[in-house]
């Protein structure tokens, strides 16, 4: 049976915070199933009926979408000067949707969306190795032996980074420029530009192919698709591993 927190359920339906939420029960403003519940800690299934001064509280299904985010986008769920924002995209879907971390404005690729707060803390939680793949298009035609700081965890801004596997796709001596794959687990910001500047080239183009087992495979920019139960389940055991 899935059980969790009463504070929590009702801070995740959008009626107040956690600690609000803890302070209207203890104020005996919470009933479970028609009975006052004023004790933290006590924890409720689906099956439960919860309401809110006498409200009954609308519980949201747990929704989990692979989304092909497109540049010129930003990955916030609004934007205070009007610009597109990833959820901007999810107008046709009733529950309340935020990113699982994020992608540069100027970075495509394959980014999370969901309702479920455990899931997302633990797909962007730095304890968790969940592998996530670059496909960067560079200034300069590099060879692979320079990729190797890259490849033994090259230190940035005094942090020493975890090791990543680099390798170079292809490379246009004409126009002095390169395909670089990189597949990294941590999630700093602007890593990986960072990482290739720190080696000496630049990224002009940058998209993520993969997080952890989920591909853009069938999806163009814009596009979405939700993911099966045995993709979520994977993407957990993948962060437990």
């Amino acid at each position: 049976m899935n059980e969790e927190r009463l504070q929590k359920v009702i801070a995740a339906a959008g009626v107040a915070s956690r600690r609000h939420a803890e302070e209207m029960i203890t104020q005996g403003r919470v009933t479970v199933n028609d009975h006052v519940v004023r004790v933290l800690g006590v924890k409720v299934t689906p099956e439960d009926k919860v309401s809110v001064d006498g409200v009954p509280l609308t519980r949201e299904k747990k929704q989990y979408f692979l989304f092909y985010k497109p540049r010129g986008v930003i990955t916030a769920v609004s934007d205070d000067k009007g610009r597109k924002v990833v959820t901007d995209f999810f107008e046709e879907v009733q529950e309340r949707l935020y990113p699982v971390g994020r992608l540069d404005y100027d970075t495509s690729g394959a980014l999370i969306m969901t309702n479920d707060g455990d899931f997302a803390n633990m797909m962007m939680h730095p304890k968790f190795n969940i592998d996530k793949q670059y496909v960067a298009k560079v200034k300069g035609v590099p060879q692979g032996v320079e990729l190797m700081p890259l490849r033994q965890g090259i230190t940035i801004e005094g942090r020493k980074l975890a090791k990543a596997k680099a390798k170079v796709l292809s490379r246009d001596r004409t126009k002095q420029t390169a395909i670089v794959e990189l597949t990294i687990h941590q999630g700093l910001n602007h890593q990986v530009k960072k990482m290739l500047k720190a080696v000496g080239y630049p990224v002009l183009k940058l998209s993520r192919v993969a997080f952890g087992p989920l591909t853009l495979d069938g999806l163009q920019p814009g596009d979405y698709r939700k993911l099966s139960h045995h993709e979520v389940h994977a993407l957990k055991g993948e962060a437990g591993n």
